[in-house]
């Protein structure tokens, strides 16, 4: 799994191995827990994943897979970014 961005500082770390998880949202929940609050707050709106972050796997957004229920594989590539905007 790959980080970008602020999310480096919280997880302290450009890329973290994780056990599997099964779905995104199982992911997210446990690096919430694994990375401390800062990671939890940021990833994690109302017990599901934030509109305010992008997450990737196998470079494909999670929305086009099914969102937060997206299914992972254990050899899965995830990416994860902040939302941003700009002109």
């Amino acid at each position: 799994m790959n980080f970008y961005a602020y999310f480096r500082e919280y997880a302290n770390a450009k890329e973290l191995t994780v056990d599997h998880c099964a779905t995104v949202e199982e992911l997210i929940i446990l690096l919430g827990q694994r990375c401390g609050p800062r990671m939890h707050k940021e990833l994690l709106n109302e017990g599901t994943v934030s509109d305010q972050v992008i997450i990737l796997v196998n470079g494909r957004h999670i929305a086009h897979l099914g969102g937060p229920q997206a299914r992972l594989q254990p050899d899965d590539e995830i990416s994860i970014f902040p939302l941003v905007a700009g002109g």
